[in-house]
């Protein structure tokens, strides 16, 4: 593979290789492998080996779990400049990853071997820095689902949130992600999450400060679960 095709592209969503010698792009021409992700397709199913890490050019996954009842539950979602850390996890304790990843984003990404992941953690302070915020941002997601789950079905109230204007005879509301979390008393990264889902299912719209309602039986069902 060509890497210098890439390798702008590469620094700009990760800064922390501009301070990693030239030697790590010979490595990376050398081992990566192009990956051209389509929307849907499924990049990991649970139990399966971690044998590449991704490092995105474009695109975005989700990773999530379904449960015995066949219900999903986003864990995060992450795009170009950001990575996945169950995959790190699983190449450094050399474990199965432990939920689904599926491309929601056409995309590009540079699958890294997972022998050569390991061997840049040991050898660059860089990458173990950027391993660590990865750790420590998805911890954060991850709280807060566990939060969802274990407190209250926030997604029943955003539905409802979201119909109080619909009864009103309007189709759409002028509201941000951080007023309904206000509104709810809840985290604007959970109602960021649930309306990304909605919208993938076809059933609002999201615009900048403003929620278009597309399909209002499907909210109503969720509202009367």
């Amino acid at each position: 593979m060509e890497i210098k095709a890439f390798q702008q592209q590469l620094i700009e969503q990760y800064p922390f290789f501009n301070n990693l010698p030239d030697s790590v792009f010979g490595e990376i021409e050398n081992n990566a492998v192009l990956l051209n992700m389509k929307k849907g397709q499924i990049v990991f199913h649970e139990g399966d080996q971690c044998q590449n890490f991704a490092l995105l050019l474009s695109g975005q996954i989700r990773v999530y779990k379904i449960g015995e009842n066949g219900r999903e539950i986003t864990l995060y979602r992450f795009g170009k400049g950001s990575g996945c850390i169950l995959t790190a996890s699983g190449i450094l304790n050399n474990s199965t990853f432990p939920a689904i990843a599926q491309v929601e984003e056409t995309g590009q990404a540079l699958a890294m071997p997972a022998n050569l992941i390991k061997e840049w953690v040991n050898r660059y302070q860089e990458w173990r820095d950027y391993i660590c915020g990865l750790l420590a941002g998805r911890l954060s997601d991850v709280i807060t689902t566990v939060e969802e789950i274990a407190f209250k079905r926030m997604d029943i109230r955003i539905a409802r949130f979201i119909l109080a204007a619909y009864t009103k005879g309007e189709k759409s509301l002028n509201a941000t992600h951080q007023s309904i979390a206000d509104e709810l008393g809840t985290a604007r990264e959970v109602v960021s999450r649930i309306l990304k889902d909605y919208e993938i299912e076809g059933l609002i719209e999201l615009h900048r400060g403003k929620i278009v309602i597309i399909d209002s039986k499907k909210l109503k069902k969720i509202v009367e679960m």
